[in-house]
C-alpha cells in the first residue's frame, strides 16, 4: 500500500550507520522534529552519492529548521559505513551527518511505494514528515534524475511559515516573499500585487 500526503507516515525500525556506528534507528522517535525521509537506490552508484553529500553539507540548515534528515536505500549496514570509508574522490561518501538506514527486506521502500519490486531498489523518493508524523510533501523520481537539497529546504521553510501563520504559500515561495490568506475577500490583497507584476 503506498503512502499519500495527509497520511501518517508508516513508521520503522531498523539498523543504520550513525556517525560511522551501527544504530537502531526508528522514525517515531524523532516525533517533535520534521523529518526529510530520502531513499535512493544503491551505496557505489552515480548520482546517489551526490545527492547524499548535499544532504549532508547542509545538515545544519534543516538541523536550524528543527529538521532532522534520514537517509534509506536496500544495502546493509556494512555497505552504508563501507561507503562512508571511502574517499569521495574513489567514488565514496566520506563522513555523513544524518542516519543512513538499511532496508535489506525492502519493507520500509515498501510502506512508501518507492521499492522497483523486480530490482529490489527504491526509485528517489522524498517525504516531508511534519512534528506529528503526518506526511505534508511527497516526491519521486526516477532513478537518472537527482533531486534538489533546496527545494527540500524550502518546503521544510513552507510548511513552518504555514504552521505559525495560518497563511498559505504560492509558487516559488522563499521565505520573506508574500504569501496568500486562504479566503476569498483577503487573498485578494495578494492577487492584486501578483496580478500586477
Amino acid at each position: 500500500m503506498s503512502v499519500c500526503v495527509c497520511q501518517p507516515a508508516p513508521d520503522f525500525t531498523a539498523m543504520g550507520v550513525v556517525n560511522k556506528q551501527f544504530e537502531e534507528v526508528k522514525l517515531s522517535s524523532y516525533k517533535g522534529k520534521n523529518v526529510v525521509l530520502f531513499f535512493w537506490p544503491l551505496d557505489f552508484t552515480f548520482v546517489c552519492p551526490t545527492e547524499i553529500v548535499a544532504f549532508s553539507d547542509a545538515h545544519s540548515q534543516f538541523a536550524d529548521r528543527n529538521t532532522a534528515v534520514i537517509g534509506v536505500s536496500t544495502d546493509s549496514h556494512f555497505t552504508h559505513l563501507a561507503w562512508q570509508n571511502t574517499a569521495r574522490s574513489e567514488g565514496g561518501i566520506g563522513d555523513i551527518a544524518y542516519p543512513m538506514v538499511a532496508d535489506l527486506n525492502q519493507n520500509i521502500c515498501r510502506s512508501y511505494g518507492v521499492l522497483l519490486e523486480e530490482k529490489g531498489i527504491a526509485l528517489r523518493g522524498l517525504f516531508l514528515i511534519d512534528k506529528e508524523g503526518m506526511i505534508r510533501h511527497m516526491l519521486i523520481n526516477d532513478l537518472p534524475l537527482g533531486r534538489s537539497v533546496d527545494e527540500a529546504i524550502r518546503m521544510v521553510d513552507a510548511l513552518k511559515f504555514f504552521e505559525e501563520n495560518g497563511e498559505v504559500c504560492p509558487a516559488n515561495w522563499r521565505p520573506g516573499a508574500d504569501t496568500i490568506k486562504a479566503d476569498p475577500a483577503n487573498s485578494k490583497t495578494f492577487f492584486k500585487k501578483w496580478a500586477d507584476k
